[in-house]
Parts: C-alpha cells; structure tokens; sequence
C-alpha cells in the first residue's frame, strides 16, 4: 500500500463536510491516481459476498445485551430498578473497556482481538444466566453485567474501520467518497436494524420461550457470527493495521472538539434508545407484560431502517451540518408526541416520527466520525462512537428504570425528551466545529 504523506490543516481548503474524504480519514492527501489499485472497482468484489450478512448477524448480540440483561434481571430478581442497574453496568464495562478494544484492533489487528473478546463475552453471558437465580447477591450479578460490557465485541465499529481502510486501498480515488457515503449509510442503517430490531428479538424470545433464551441466543450468536466476522477474509486487509504503528496519527488527536460534539450526539442517541425502552417496559410492566416491550420498540426501527438507507441518496449539497440540525428537530418532536400520548396510536405515531428521525441522524454521525478520524485510528474513533451508543442506553435505561419504579410511568417517559435535546444541542455545537475549519481554510488560502 502506498504511503500517503503526513496530514497538515493547509492541505484541506474545502470547507464542506457532507461526505466523508480520504485525507481526513487517514490524515493525508488523497493517493494519487497512478498508486491506486485498480484491479477491484468495487467494494462487493473486495469484501465478498458473504461479508454483509456475516457483519450484519455479528452486531445483533451487542443489541441484544442490553435488553436482554434488563428482562432477565427484572425477572430473575423481580426488580425493574435494579434491571436497569445492571444495564448501566453493561455501559460502565463498555464505556471503560470500548475504546480499548477498538485500540487494540488497530494496533494487533481485528481476528485476535475478536476472538478473545468473543469468547470471554461468551462466559460473562452463562455466568449471568446462573448467577441471576442463585442466592448469590445482588453485587455479584452486576460484576457479571460488568464484564459483559467490558468483553462485548465492537463488530459494528471493527466493520466501519474495516470497510473505509478497504475502500480507500482498493478502489479508486474517482470513486472513493461516494463509496464511503453509501457506505456510512449501508452501516447505520444495518445499526439501526439491529438496536431496535435487537430488543424485538429478546421480545419474541422471552414471550415464546422464556427470559433466559435471549442470553443463551446471544451466546450462540456470539460464537457463531462474531467468530465468522473476526475469521472473513477481509480480516486480512484490516490486520495489516498492526504493523504500521508508525503511521498511525497522535492519540491528540483523539481528543478534539469536533470528535468530542460526534460522541456526544451518539451518546444521545443511545439515550433515546435506553429511555424509550424503559419507558415502554415501564407500560408494559402495569399491564403485567413486561417481555413484550420489545415488540412494540420494535415500531421505532420502521421508519429509521427505511431513512438511514435512503441517506445515500440525498444531494451531496445536502452536507452533514444540515443534515444533524435538521433531522434532530424531528426526533425532539417525536419524543415530545410520546411523552403526551394517551393511547396506543399516539405512542406509535411518536415512535414513528424518532425512527424517521433517529436512522439519517446516525448516518451523519458516523459519516462525521469517520471524516474526522486520523490515520490509523479509525477502529478506535468507531469504537468510541460504537460504545457512546451502549452507555446511553444502559444510562438512559437505569435512570428510567428508577424514575418509573419511585415516580411512575409518567416522569420515566419524559426523559427521551430530554435524551433528544441532547441530540439537538450537540448539533448546535456542531456548527462550532464548522465554523472554526471555515476560518482556518479562509486563512491558509
């Protein structure tokens, strides 16, 4: 692969950011057209055929995790609170364990990190389907929900990093941004499909079977796709991260604003996520089923799964800036019809409007979090985006937890509103961001 040169502000005099580029992925020039490799002008012919269900079916333990540790504490333990107390204990593991992870991918590679984690994930999932019936204490089952969050698998940002590094050394520069574009959208989408469709699953499972089956799926799944992913051929090309250390940008870098407002909007949105959840699980609770908050948090994904995919369509004028501040509005809107529902048909209409709103939302984020990623980081950056969503939500869901078991379904249902504003707000510092590369490419050129 051709060295690209080290990255300086002055190289970028362009101050749009509606589709992901090149140099600000890997924090130098784009390559030059006679460097490129040309013998695979797609990504399909670069990653295989069977990379996309394999990375799709890989993702779905992580979504299920959350729930999942919810709905069987809840029934293990017969509290919603402390259910929601171990959800928060999965993002405390993911929030000090994610970024890790994402870190050593990028310096050893994805196979073997995938596979340790993966099967240290694995035993973190049977020991808590034992311990939460055993007499053991309430501190042992969250140690257990602890560890599950800190081994989970970050294959949906691994995908990320390892799609863009694949894009950008195997096609060719014409075409490189757009691919990223559609590619953004495709992975957003699929997070979509799986974080809401996730719950769904661990609905259906603890209905039908019982509240223990959606850990043991996620086991299954676990071993089976998340071992395929770490295994795909197109392994190969992200493991070559690991011996070039000396490529990779400062962790600095790591830590700027820009990435700062990205994490924060995913974070969010991971809110939404947790306090809709509980909200619904909360309802569900009075009526006496409440495994079945699953299935109608299954209508969020409707119109978000169609929304994020349609991302890859919208004008390149359309740039990522407008995007965030124009579909956080509606999400807020969505929250706000929710929370001042008085019947079934206003709770779906509410969550219709968050879906419609949530998928090109996350589009943008992580179209931002790759643009702004430095070379060599970008499985840490996706990780760190990746566990934002997963500490939101088990956040999210151990506040609504608590507020719906001391204050009622009313008060717990009021905080996605403010989970959306947060989405909204960090859109609106966005625009800092914006405004300061503006400035500076005004006065280097």
């Amino acid at each position: 692969m051709p060295h690209e040169p080290q990255h300086t502000e002055s190289q970028n005099t362009e101050p749009q950011d509606s589709v992901p580029r090149s140099s600000d992925l890997h924090g130098g020039a784009d390559p030059q057209p006679a460097e490129e490799p040309v013998e695979k002008q797609t990504l399909l012919a670069a990653v295989g055929l069977s990379y996309f269900p394999i990375a799709f079916l890989a993702r779905l333990p992580y979504a299920m995790v959350v729930v999942g540790v919810l709905t069987l504490v809840v029934a293990g333990r017969e509290s919603l609170s402390l259910g929601g107390l171990n959800s928060a204990m999965v993002g405390l593991g993911t929030a000090i364990f994610g970024s890790f992870i994402g870190a050593a991918a990028d310096r050893w590679g994805q196979r073997p990190v995938l596979l340790i984690v993966g099967t240290l994930n694995s035993a973190a999932l049977i020991f808590l389907t034992w311990v939460v019936f055993s007499p053991l204490p309430d501190a042992v089952v969250l140690i257990a929900s602890f560890a599950i969050g800190a081994t989970a698998p970050q294959v949906s940002p691994m995908s990320r990093s390892r799609l863009v590094d694949i894009i950008l050394r195997a096609l060719p520069g014409s075409r490189q941004s757009k691919v990223l574009n559609g590619t953004m959208a495709y992975e957003s989408a699929a997070d979509e499909v799986v974080f809401v469709f996730g719950p769904f699953i661990v609905g259906l499972l603890a209905t039908w079977l019982s509240p223990v089956a959606p850990i043991i799926g996620a086991v299954v799944m676990t071993l089976i796709f998340v071992s395929g992913f770490a295994l795909h051929p197109s392994g190969r090309l992200a493991a070559e991260g690991a011996g070039q250390s000396a490529a990779r940008g400062p962790v600095r870098e790591l830590f700027t604003f820009g990435i700062f407002v990205v994490i924060a909007g995913v974070f969010g949105i991971g809110l939404v996520f947790g306090s809709t959840l509980t909200s619904l699980t909360s309802l569900m609770n009075d009526l006496g089923h409440p495994e079945q908050a699953g299935l109608i948090y299954g209508v969020l994904g409707i119109g978000s799964a169609i929304l994020a995919i349609s991302v890859a369509l919208f004008s390149p004028r359309f740039s990522l800036w407008a995007r965030w501040l124009s579909f956080a509005p509606l999400l807020l809107i969505g929250t706000i019809v929710l929370a001042l529902s008085d019947s079934m048909a206003a709770v779906v209409i509410g969550l219709l409007l968050m879906g419609t709103a949530i998928g090109p939302t996350l589009v943008t984020l992580f179209s931002l979090a790759a643009e702004r990623s430095q070379r060599g980081r970008s499985a840490t950056v996706m990780s760190m985006a990746g566990s934002a969503i997963i500490v939101g939500q088990s956040l999210a869901s151990a506040l609504g937890g608590f507020l719906a078991e001391e204050a009622g379904t009313s008060t717990a249902i009021a905080v996605p509103v403010a989970a959306a504003l947060v989405v909204l707000v960090a859109g609106l510092l966005n625009l800092i961001v914006r405004l300061r590369r503006r400035k500076r490419d005004v006065v280097h050129t």
